[in-house]
């Protein structure tokens, strides 16, 4: 794609194939803060309905984090142009105290949350975003940083739940589409927009890695290939997710019951490619631990030490806890239970009582 095609707007015949996925649900929520890429998102989404004799209703939403003198004014200017579109619109504040660490992630969950609120009050169940070529770059970028596996490196997909919450569809229309081509529409159209000057604070891990882009491109990893990565990455993704599927009925009779413990022959499982066997693992310490999301290091080290134990077994049992379940090798056997209450607090590897709190 040439430069002048990486910029250039977004047609009418375009922006309704982006759309068309949505014609038949009843209602959408666009989120709208009022920058570059949410505002066309709104007038892109405002003239395809337009053309439509019958679709979902829009409804635009901006949520005021209370971060910026200028996000209650933005948000009025986002409200005067849904209205010249002749879309609904709300405003959704962020209210109470901000934390002092974690701003923008906390920032993120309570974005979500609302949406989300404003998408049950409207009977809504998809809420859409205007995250763009260019995000899903910087996704990657920054989770490589991170040193993510296989599951984090997949980035952003373009239909997938709301974050933690099951029964909101969050969809991405434009993740293929460069920011340069939302920007060039709005020229086209006359149409101003915000500008958020958090988006350059280096304070930020995303504006400082955003400043390495250009240079990135020059030696041909452009937002292109990261997204492209990307891609490749969630197609493994779903094919070692079905492995690991396969294996759980196979290996440890799924589907789970709740709470139970979960068993399975060690040298069947010490026989799986290693990628299944430690999702496996991980997928039983998830289903019967009850401390949430089951880090991949920590994971990675007590499938090893799990390895290493099969490989040679002592004459003793092999016991660690890891998110408030307990995983134990003993006379062939490997089994993952809900860990005692007294060890759950304990990381991997640490079976011993709750060390006292300093003073």
């Amino acid at each position: 794609m040439s430069a002048a095609e990486r910029a250039a707007p977004i047609a009418a015949a375009e922006a309704k194939a982006l759309f068309a996925p949505l014609a038949r649900v009843p209602a959408l929520i666009l989120a709208v803060s009022g920058g570059p890429d949410s505002t066309a998102l709104l007038v892109l989404a405002a003239r395809w309905r337009a053309a439509l004799a019958r679709g979902p209703t829009l409804i635009a939403v901006t949520v005021d984090h209370r971060l910026r003198r200028e996000s209650a004014a933005e948000a009025r200017a986002v409200a005067r142009l849904a209205r010249s579109l002749g879309v609904r619109h709300r405003t959704l504040r962020w209210r109470g105290r901000k934390p002092a660490t974690g701003l923008q992630q906390a920032a993120r969950s309570e974005r979500y949350r609302l949406l989300a609120q404003a998408a049950r009050t409207a009977a809504a169940r998809h809420v859409v975003t205007a995250h763009t070529l260019d995000d899903q770059a910087e996704t990657v970028l920054i989770r490589m940083t991170r040193g993510s596996g296989l599951t984090g490196l997949g980035a952003m997909a373009r239909v997938t739940p709301l974050p933690g919450m099951a029964d909101i569809v969050l969809v991405r229309p434009f993740l293929d589409i460069p920011k340069a081509r939302l920007i060039a529409t709005l020229a086209r159209a006359g149409i101003a927009f915000a500008d958020d000057p958090s988006n350059r604070d280096p304070r930020f891990t995303r504006p400082r890695l955003r400043e390495l882009m250009p240079a990135l491109a020059r030696e041909g990893l452009d937002g292109h290939r990261f997204a492209l990565l990307a891609r490749r990455l969630r197609r493994a993704e779903a094919a070692i997710e079905m492995a690991v599927g396969a294996a759980a009925a196979a290996l440890a009779q799924a589907p789970w019951p709740a709470q139970a413990p979960i068993a399975c022959d060690a040298g069947t499982f010490i026989g799986l490619p290693a990628e299944v066997a430690l999702r496996l693992i991980g997928r039983a310490i998830a289903h019967t631990g009850d401390e949430g999301p089951v880090e991949l290091g920590k994971l990675e080290s007590l499938f090893e030490a799990l390895g290493e134990a099969i490989a040679n077994p002592g004459p003793g049992a092999f016991r660690r806890t890891l998110a408030g379940a307990i995983v134990t090798f003993s006379e062939g056997r490997i089994t993952v239970a809900r860990a005692p209450a007294r060890r759950r607090l304990t990381t991997a590897g640490q079976t011993g009582r709750k060390r006292p709190k300093p003073r």
